[in-house]
Formats: C-alpha cells, structure tokens, sequence
C-alpha cells in the first residue's frame, strides 16, 4: 500500500500535499516525497521515514509551484531509503505508483541499453524513465507517451 496525492491550485501547493500526505501515513510509513512544478521547472523532495521528516526537510528547502504529487511508500522494491522514495523524477517527468510492475526488469535492460540511467533500485522508476524515452526518442506528446508506456506496463 501506498498513499498518493495530487493538487492543482493557484498557489504553492506543498504544504496542502504534506497535509494530505499526514492522512495518508497509514498507507506507507517507510519514506515519503512530493514534487512540484514552478515556472516551468520539476523540482522535488524525498526523505526516508514519516512525513515528519519530510516535513524538516521542506522547512529548510521549501518548495513552490501551484501543481504538485506527494505519496507515502510501503517498499516492496528496494530499500526504504531516499533513493528510492517516490516521486521518481527524470528531466520531464516526475511519477509516483502503488503497486508492482512484474517486467520492470525487462524494460529496466531495454532502457539501460538505450542509455537511460537509473538512480533507485523501484519499479515505478522504470516507468517515468519510460515515458521519458517516449518523449524525447519518439518526440511523442505527453498523452501518447504515457499511453505507449502503460501499454508494455504489466
């Protein structure tokens, strides 16, 4: 289990996250991220443990942006560290996920084998590393990327 939120508001949109995230902790206590989009830029925040760590952590790194996700984790990939706390993040994407992907391993290969670099031991990585692939190699639009992505998903 996991816990997952997403705002679009009209101002910064973390601390609402964070908030949401609190009512969520049930669902995932091993780490816990949010991710936001400022003027155009992805930026992010992860930190092992409960949300009162990750709430440190925003306190002296803040984040801005009206358009936000946040989640809680259960790790069933990887160790529960920062690295592999959600949101998963590339240059373009940032990604959170419940669940297993049972061929990430698969898709991890084809995507080491194209050059794409993985930071975390996740399966829910592989997929925003995916949708990357799709946008930037097949120059394909955001709703097409991630339609071809969830279809090699299983």
């Amino acid at each position: 289990m996991c816990g997952i939120i997403g705002i679009l508001g009209k101002s910064d949109v973390a601390p609402l996250i964070v908030q949401g995230l609190k009512r969520l902790e049930y669902r995932g206590y091993d780490s816990a991220g949010v991710a936001t989009i400022s003027k155009g830029n992805l930026d992010r925040r992860r930190a092992p443990g409960k949300i009162a760590a990750l709430e440190a952590l925003l306190e002296v790194r803040p984040l801005s942006g009206a358009l936000g996700i946040g989640h809680t984790r259960w790790a069933t990939h990887g160790a529960a560290n920062e690295t592999n706390a959600h949101p998963h993040a590339t240059r373009r994407v940032a990604l959170v996920h419940n669940g297993i992907i049972e061929n990430f391993a698969e898709l991890r290969r084809e995507l080491i084998d194209k050059g794409y670099n993985f930071e975390s031991e996740t399966d829910t990585e592989v997929v925003a590393q995916l949708i990357t692939y799709y946008l930037e190699a097949e120059n394909m639009s955001a709703k097409e990327a991630f339609h071809a992505a969830l279809k090699r998903v299983r």
